[in-house]
């Protein structure tokens, strides 16, 4: 049952609108990750969309309300360099902003982390930017508060630096 959880992993794939859609549909699940998360205090990882519905809203098709559990939107990404392709598919190096943040064990300025998409979370509170990379300026790749966490990038296919992320979490008390 989710409500009781020790942890909680959220992915997304497809859209914003899509993926609330998806969790407002199960009968009681978003009150249940409500209470684990934000009553209990469970520690929360956030995966690709996952991650940007912890905004306060999504900017993707039509705009949407997120969790607002991180104040910001979720945007279009717009690239600098006009020969930089959306979405954004392949390896990026973080840029660690929070490189003393306890889900960052083991990791460093420089790795290697593997993104698909083509819609960026623009955090409002600066410090709850944990990493980003360079696409043609800087993209949030890592969002934390308290017991929240989130990555853009895909832990599941970004090998070691992905095995090492989730065992973090695995052992992470916030």
């Amino acid at each position: 049952m989710v409500r009781d959880a020790d942890r909680i992993v959220l992915p997304g794939q497809g859209a914003f609108g899509d993926c609330m859609d998806g969790l407002t549909r199960a009968p009681g699940l978003l009150d249940a990750v409500e209470y684990a998360v934000r009553r209990r205090a469970v520690p929360f990882l956030g995966i690709c969309v996952g991650m940007q519905l912890l905004a306060t809203r999504g900017l993707e098709h039509q705009t949407r309300a997120g969790f607002d559990w991180l104040g910001g939107e979720v945007v279009a990404l717009a690239p600098g360099d006009p020969a930089l392709k959306i979405p954004h598919m392949g390896w990026q190096d973080l840029v660690l902003d929070r490189p003393e943040h306890p889900m960052l064990a083991g990791l460093a300025d420089g790795t290697h982390v593997y993104f698909v998409h083509s819609f960026h979370f623009v955090v409002a509170e600066p410090a709850d930017r944990v990493a980003r990379v360079d696409y043609g300026g800087a993209v949030t790749a890592m969002v934390a508060r308290d017991n929240l966490f989130g990555t853009q990038f895909h832990p599941e296919k970004s090998q070691a630096a992905g095995l090492r992320l989730v065992a973090n979490f695995l052992t992470w008390c916030p």
